[in-house]
């Protein structure tokens, strides 16, 4: 994880301009480097380090003799550069996993460089010799990449918004950052005068197709068919190679546990693997919750069950309503359940930075939108519509869950790692027959929690746990997190302010005290940058007004049973 930056064709002292780049400074606590293209004095790239894979010769931009004409400048981790060595015979000039970014493009160009890459990235290269910019962002988005694009040719990339919205422009144009979506890569003419002009963007990966990289796999061609037991072996045996390829690192590794289903799966194998290959440090695991919520007595059950350093942080409300608006900063979207969800991941995230040497944090994103685990489903007229739910959740995962998870740990110089959203296995999943994904028996996640049943990773009822949403898991059940911000800010917004919100933010009303609260917040950081978020996350088939599980008719916590 760290933070990237570029312009390129720049009016204004870059001296000046490279002060946008610090509010990025969060994400690479370890090191900065601001460094001019040659040739091109309007042209510059920043960087901010956070060392986890070769920490001696993995400052960037990165250059190589071989191609001294390419400068690159990446965030993310590629876990299939040593396999695409051995395919390529590439020669690798330092350990640092990107540098086979500037190999594959030089083989292949970028439409295979881009293909060809089995892990999470964001990432700007830079080709002098042909006068080429070109911009990519993995699948899903899980590492995030903004840009503007002015009339007049000039371009400023960022791993966050807040590194563009302050630029300075000789044309009043630089209003348009907008986030660049995920699983495409743009094509763009550099002219000599620094500026630049886009000529294609390509969309190089959909969720649903298997990648191009699984020839150079370390997992050979799966057993093929759909009776149930192929399918739970391959979804083991394919969510353990997630897991094992994201052990890649020279900071400690450490786990997020809330102890529903898909942490608990994720800490439980990553414990299995660190044991087969001898790494000498206990897991740490994670969680958050108020005192005796659901979420702290399952992950401690699930902690003691793999033997893992459990760490539990209390959260207090007072300290969750402080953080509200540093959180909202953090994240630059005013959406309601993702504001929610992130105080706990924020608040554990700022715990694991200050008490611990664990850097490398593994989480469960991704799981709900992949196995359909949200409790809305329940409801699906379909299988098929079940299934283009799913799709949807997510292409949208950089709006919501993944860029909580990135923001809310970045902020603490940490890494994030998402097996469920590994590329081999949601592609396999999402072949699966529609019927074989919904609910069963009043269960979400149903096939999920059956391919793990008979591997005595977790105990039976936390494998079978009921779905708590992030944000409600925290609380105690008598009154859950949403409800407790509901009270305070009930206080903070008057009745008046609410009736008039459609006029005063014509673009997504806030509908709720609560939503108008954390739009406030926003405008008051990013103002008129409500389009960063196109909709509201809400449930679907359902006559929702919130998006929290608990005001849903299925959701049953179990001490109300």
């Amino acid at each position: 994880m760290c933070g990237i930056w570029a312009l390129f064709g720049s009016d204004e002292c870059l001296s000046v301009q490279c002060l946008s780049a610090m509010k990025i400074a969060h994400r690479g606590p370890d090191a900065f480097r601001f460094e001019n293209v040659n040739g091109f004095t309007n042209c510059c790239f920043g960087f901010h380090r956070l060392a986890v894979v070769d920490q001696l010769y993995g400052m960037q931009p990165i250059r190589v003799k071989k191609f001294p004409y390419l400068w690159l400048c990446y965030n993310g981790e590629i876990y299939n550069f040593k396999q695409l060595q051995k395919q390529f015979g590439f020669e690798y000039q330092t350990l640092v996993d990107g540098e086979v970014i500037l190999h594959l493009y030089n083989r292949g160009g970028i439409e295979q460089t881009a293909s060809m890459l089995d892990g999470v990235f964001a990432f700007i290269l830079l080709d002098t010799a042909n006068r080429k910019v070109f911009l990519a962002r993995d699948t899903y988005g899980v590492r995030p990449l903004f840009k503007v694009l002015t009339d007049d040719g000039f371009l400023g990339v960022c791993s966050e918004a807040k590194g563009l919205i302050n630029l300075k422009h000789s044309t009043s144009l630089c209003s348009k950052v907008e986030p660049f979506l995920p699983g495409h890569y743009e094509v763009l003419d550099l002219k000599p005068s620094g500026k630049v002009a886009s000529v294609e963007l390509v969309k190089f990966h959909s969720c649903k197709d298997e990648p191009l990289h699984v020839a150079c796999d370390t997992v050979e061609a799966l057993p093929p068919g759909f009776d149930l037991e192929t399918v739970k072996s391959n979804i083991r045996i394919l969510f353990e190679n997630a897991v094992r390829k994201r052990l890649m690192a020279h900071r400690r590794i450490g786990c997020l546990l809330s102890g529903g289903l898909d942490s608990s799966l994720v800490a439980a194998v990553l414990l299995k693997l660190m044991k087969e290959i001898n790494i000498n440090y206990p897991l740490q695991t994670f969680a958050i919750g108020m005192e005796n919520s659901p979420d702290l007595l399952a992950a401690k059950k699930v902690a003691a069950h793999i033997g893992s350093e459990h760490h539990e942080v209390i959260l207090n409300t007072e300290e969750g309503i402080q953080a509200i608006e540093e959180v909202i900063f953090s994240l630059e979207t005013y959406d309601i359940t993702t504001i929610r969800a992130s105080i706990g991941m924020y608040l554990v995230s700022k715990y694991i930075r200050k008490k611990t040497d664990s850097v490398v944090i593994f989480s469960g994103e991704g799981s709900d939108e992949l196995t359909q685990g949200y409790i809305y489903f329940h409801k699906a007229p379909s299988p098929e519509e079940a299934a283009e739910e799913s799709e949807r959740l997510l292409k949208e995962l950089y709006l919501f869950d993944v860029l909580r998870a990135d923001r809310t740990t970045a902020a603490h110089g940490l890494e994030l790692r998402v097996p469920f959203l590994d590329h081999r296995f949601t592609s396999y999943y999402l072949s699966l027959p529609a019927e074989l994904r919904i609910p069963k028996n009043g269960i979400e996640k149903y096939l999920l929690r059956l391919s793990f049943e008979d591997s005595n990773l977790l105990p039976k009822d936390i494998l079978w746990r009921p779905k708590e949403a992030f944000s409600d898991g925290i609380a105690s059940v008598k009154k859950s997190w949403f409800s407790i911000l509901q009270d305070y800010i009930d206080q903070q917004v008057d009745d008046l302010l609410l009736e008039k919100a459609a006029e005063k933010y014509p673009f997504n009303p806030p509908k709720t005290k609560e939503s108008y609260y954390y739009r406030q917040i926003f405008e008051k950081h990013y103002p008129g940058r409500s389009s960063w978020l196109p909709h509201y996350w809400m449930p679907k088939w359902v006559k929702a007004t919130d998006p929290s599980a608990r005001t849903l008719k299925h959701y049953k916590s179990a001490t109300q049973e």
